[in-house]
């Protein structure tokens, strides 16, 4: 005979709980933390200002019901709009991800934690607009920790291993720190969190061929606008389920991760803003910047042999070979943005890689394709040792050309991309360049400084009330 079930109401996870005092009661001490954190909010708001010149982008946005205006709604950067916070987040959130060209985190798990701030600036102009001001500091703390809950989440837990898109992460660690903006208590903060993970998670389908679609560059919008919505469900007191995660039969482990419980290599700090990785020179999937990057340095002695190439071998590490060593028919510019025979083709051809780059226009070029069937990726073994190393966590490409008539060009190597932290020096100046060509998208020139100024200075931008600055760029 069964034993009969109880309906005690357990004591929530540990993970919860975790998570709920990390957003509390954490004091983030870490100056580098603070000033990773303001190139961040730069290159994320240019990321989604870029966005706006894509018309596959620009069609999602906005109210619901066209026209409609929200009363002190949030204000969405680089445009009109004026929606309802949790709107306001789908919008920004789908602008910043769209070109594939914000941060990046790399680890079991991938991801892109500046896909958080969606969530969080919308939520925090939203507050500010009504009587709840709320300074840019409050902001960057923020981010930290949306970023640490995500990235040490991701450092030994892997999603993409059981069929789930990295999203989820954003929906959680979106949730619990807007719980926490919006003045949640302890226990509506740990329901919240509860929330985030009983909800119904994305597949990975719209990554993977022959599916390769454009909901990978909405769907961190889409999680981070959820993240909102079960904050402000959970701030009325609506009940959470404190073993969403544990619970035997029904909870996540047992339904959607073989029943392994979460892993955790380090507890929650600002690790994660320390170390993350910009996208910095090209717009594309992060396993394969340091490729793009080897195939740019190439271009010059190859341009006028490109019909003498027999082959091209691309030394890799394992996560490059399952996300993005692809071959065959290439449907859009989301299957091409994740395909590294292909980012390593354009800038082989033509000495580039920018977002246009993926539209039919430049993709119908045949040579493309002729060169792309040349390319083919094996692994590294050292490689893929040295990208699970938290003290190296490099992203280590090697090309090498080979010719018809037998000859080889030198293998070009590069471990680290520019946006690495081992690079941050030579990177931060090309990520400023990066965000005024962006900012010269949208606003006309005096805009333009006065947007730059402000967040190059940290501590005029850190006392900004948030309010001022999302007015800033406002079309």
């Amino acid at each position: 005979m069964n034993a009969p079930i109880s309906n005690v109401r357990p004591a929530p996870d540990k993970v919860l709980t975790d998570i709920a005092d990390y957003v509390a009661n954490y004091q983030i001490s870490s100056n580098e933390a603070y000033e990773t954190a303001r190139y961040c909010l730069m290159d994320t708001l240019g990321c989604g200002f870029e966005a706006l010149e894509y018309p596959a982008c620009t069609k999602l946005l906005g109210p619901v019901v066209p026209g409609t205006v929200v009363p002190n709604g949030a204000r969405v950067p680089g445009t009109s709009y004026q929606l309802d916070p949790v709107h306001a987040a789908f919008n920004l959130g789908a602008m910043i991800r769209w070109l594939d060209f914000n941060d990046t985190w790399l680890a079991a798990e991938w991801g892109h934690p500046s896909d958080n701030l969606g969530g969080i600036l919308m939520m925090a102009d939203f507050l500010s607009r009504n009587k709840n001001p709320l300074l840019m500091r409050d902001v960057l703390t923020a981010m930290i920790k949306a970023h640490e809950i995500q990235g040490v989440l991701a450092l030994e837990n892997s999603f993409n291993r059981v069929g789930l898109d990295h999203v989820v992460l954003v929906k959680v660690a979106s949730t619990a720190v807007v719980a926490h903006m919006i003045g949640c208590s302890y226990d509506e903060t740990v329901n919240a969190i509860s929330q985030a993970w009983v909800d119904g998670q994305s597949l990975r389908t719209y990554r993977h061929a022959p599916n390769t679609g454009s909901r990978k560059s909405w769907a961190a919008g889409d999680a981070t606008a959820r993240a909102v919505r079960l904050a402000l469900i959970s701030k009325t007191s609506e009940m959470g389920y404190p073993s969403v995660l544990s619970a035997k039969t029904w909870g996540f482990y047992d339904v959607l991760f073989k029943g392994q419980a979460f892993k955790f290599q380090r507890p929650f700090g600002s690790y994660v803003m320390e170390h993350v990785l910009f996208k910095i020179s090209f717009p594309a999937e992060f396993h394969s910047q340091t490729a793009v990057e080897a195939a740019m340095q190439l271009h010059p002695l190859v341009k006028n042999r490109i019909e003498d190439i027999r082959r091209v071998q691309i030394r890799t590490h394992e996560a490059a070979i399952r996300i993005i060593d692809k071959k065959g028919p290439l449907n859009n510019p989301a299957d091409r943005d994740h395909c590294i025979q292909y980012m390593v083709a354009v800038p082989l051809l033509f000495g580039r890689l920018t977002a246009a780059d993926y539209e039919d226009d430049v993709a119908h070029d045949p040579r493309i394709d002729l060169l792309r069937d040349k390319i083919d990726c094996v692994e590294d073994k050292r490689f893929t040792k040295d990208y699970h190393d938290p003290d190296k966590r490099s992203i280590a490409n090697a090309l090498t050309v080979e010719f018809k008539d037998g000859s080889k060009l030198s293998e070009v190597v590069v471990e680290y991309p520019i946006g690495h932290k081992r690079r941050r020096k030579d990177g931060i100046p090309f990520l400023v360049e990066k965000f005024e060509r962006n900012l010269a998208r949208r606003f006309p020139e005096k805009r333009q400084e006065q947007i730059r100024d402000l967040c190059m200075d940290a501590r005029r931008l850190e006392q900004t009330p948030v309010r001022e600055f999302v007015d800033l760029m406002v079309v």
